[in-house]
């Protein structure tokens, strides 16, 4: 694979690919996508610490320039995905009841912190964010955007039904939901069954019905 059309200075790319000036090469989209693939591969290599651009180029099968035209350093360019991860979002579970979608949610989020690359990633990247404000900051924004709108809207829909007072708390309803599982998936690297699924299901539904 080859970049040697493109043309973007590292000096004035801070972010993500953006448009070329007018009679200049556009910077190519698949270049872009095999150094984003080439990003999640290294972080789950070997950590956001010991990543670096020489790896990321080497892996993705480009040269150094094209990454540094695209993002002046690893850290603008793991925010960059970051964010773009968040805003695809996840679709809102509509099952007609709050247990059934507590529970839709619950097997999403457990079949995404499971996949072998997010079990390594999501770990690695809280620890580097308590060095990075900047991390720290983006990851809180993507996290809340990713799954608190989610939240939001089980909420709103289970208050619409008269299965929770329209002041339940979607903060609450965040806690609940993504908290046993990351501390049983992530921190203790133990798996759920369906059963056990089940019974977090209900007891999310209790204490949200409980706490309004």
């Amino acid at each position: 694979m080859t970049d040697s059309a493109e043309a973007a200075s590292p000096s004035t790319t801070t972010g993500g690919p953006r448009r070329a000036p007018a009679g200049a090469a556009v910077l190519r989209e698949d270049v872009t996508e095999a150094i984003r693939a080439a990003v999640f591969a290294e972080l789950a290599a070997g950590g956001y610490g010991r990543m670096s651009m020489e790896g990321i180029a080497r892996r993705a099968g480009v040269g150094k320039a094209a990454v540094y035209r695209r993002w002046r350093s690893k850290l603008p360019l793991v925010l960059d995905m970051v964010s773009d991860f968040a805003a695809q979002g996840l679709p809102v579970p509509d099952t007609g009841t709050l247990y059934g979608d507590v529970r839709a949610l619950l097997d999403v989020s457990a079949r995404a912190l499971r996949h072998p690359v997010a079990a390594q990633i999501i770990p690695d990247l809280l620890a580097e964010a308590a060095r990075s404000p900047e991390l720290a900051d983006t990851l809180r924004t993507a996290l809340r955007e990713a799954q608190g709108g989610i939240t939001v809207a089980v909420i709103r829909q289970a208050a619409a039904r008269g299965e929770l007072s329209p002041s339940a708390d979607p903060e609450l309803a965040l806690d609940l939901i993504a908290g046993p599982l990351y501390w049983r998936l992530a921190v203790m690297r133990a798996a759920y069954s369906r059963a056990q699924l089940d019974a977090l299901t209900s007891a999310v539904v209790a204490a949200l019905q409980a706490s309004t």
